[in-house]
């Protein structure tokens, strides 16, 4: 049985919407100091609907992986909505996670609620 699930391997080798907004108004930064992974959300919020979201994430391919998926389930999606995400929402939609990389999802839900009340303090 493989480590991975091939869902974690391609968002690994191929993250989506990876990189930084430039005109966001939502940017959340979290990081683990156990295992040294930092994660960097950028929301890009209007109508309060998530119009565009970016990440920089510096760790391991769980990280990676976790984050790109979280930024595919809320791109587009009401704020409403995206206040509901779970790690365990992002680490299911990866087929699964190891349980010791458990944390990279919790990692990227923790980032966005993050950018979000970033939004909120800025946006009042």
């Amino acid at each position: 049985m493989a480590l991975y699930s091939e869902k974690v391997m391609d968002h690994f080798l191929h993250p989506r919407n990876l990189g930084m907004l430039e005109d966001a108004n939502g940017v959340g930064e979290v990081g683990n100091a156990q295992c040294g992974d930092i994660m960097k959300m950028y929301l890009k919020i209007e109508d309060e609907v998530v119009q565009d979201v970016k990440f920089e994430t510096f760790g391991c391919g769980s990280a990676i992986a976790s984050s790109s998926m979280a930024t595919e389930l809320i791109k587009g999606k009401p704020l409403e909505e995206v206040e509901q995400l779970t790690n365990k929402a992002v680490a299911e939609a990866l087929d699964g996670l190891p349980d010791y990389k458990m944390h990279c999802s919790v990692l990227a839900e923790e980032a966005i609620q993050a950018a979000l009340e970033d939004y909120r303090k800025n946006n009042q």
